[in-house]
């Protein structure tokens, strides 16, 4: 597997990765509008972000050059970019469950590591959502002993948040 810098076109790919409502809010928490999702929706929530250079959109390929998953590292604070943040994780559906959730993470982690320095990476979870939750806890992280209650049009959902303490 290989991380590469996000295309527009991956959009609408990605997009079709999302087969029900309850999948879009576990991966987007709402912030992509409704199901079902409109092809273009990264592209939109995406716009005003890219140029930051505090937002970093991937695209994860296979070992045959395939779009096999997607997430974004952002810097959450201001002033502070000892911290990152991961999200908007998703492996394509006919790929999971073979441990390409953990190498996409494990990818993004030595990124955040090596090129951005970050000393610890966030990231939230919902706790409706184990099999997401057992990756990034394979992938090294832990829960930080916070949660939330996010509104969710379909219900109200207890989101987890994780860390991971990094080396650098």
């Amino acid at each position: 597997m290989e991380l590469k810098k996000y295309q527009k076109e991956h959009s609408a790919i990605i997009c079709s990765w999302i087969k029900d409502e309850k999948s879009l809010y576990q991966w987007s928490a709402g912030k992509i509008g409704d199901f079902p999702v409109e092809g273009n929706a990264l592209n939109r929530e995406y716009a005003s972000n890219v140029n930051s250079g505090r937002f970093i959109p991937f695209s994860a390929f296979d070992d045959n050059g395939s779009l096999a998953g997607h997430m974004y590292i952002r810097y959450p604070y201001d002033g502070d970019d000892s911290i990152v943040r991961f999200g908007f994780v998703i492996i394509d559906p006919v790929l999971r469950g073979f441990g390409n959730g953990k190498k996409m993470l494990q990818l993004a982690i030595r990124y955040a590591e090596d090129i951005l320095y970050a000393s610890k990476i966030t990231l939230g979870v919902f706790a409706n959502n184990d099999s997401a939750r057992y990756c990034y806890e394979a992938a090294g992280f832990k829960p930080a002993g916070k949660t939330e209650i996010y509104k969710m049009p379909i219900g109200d959902w207890e989101c987890i948040e994780m860390e991971l303490v990094t080396g650098s």
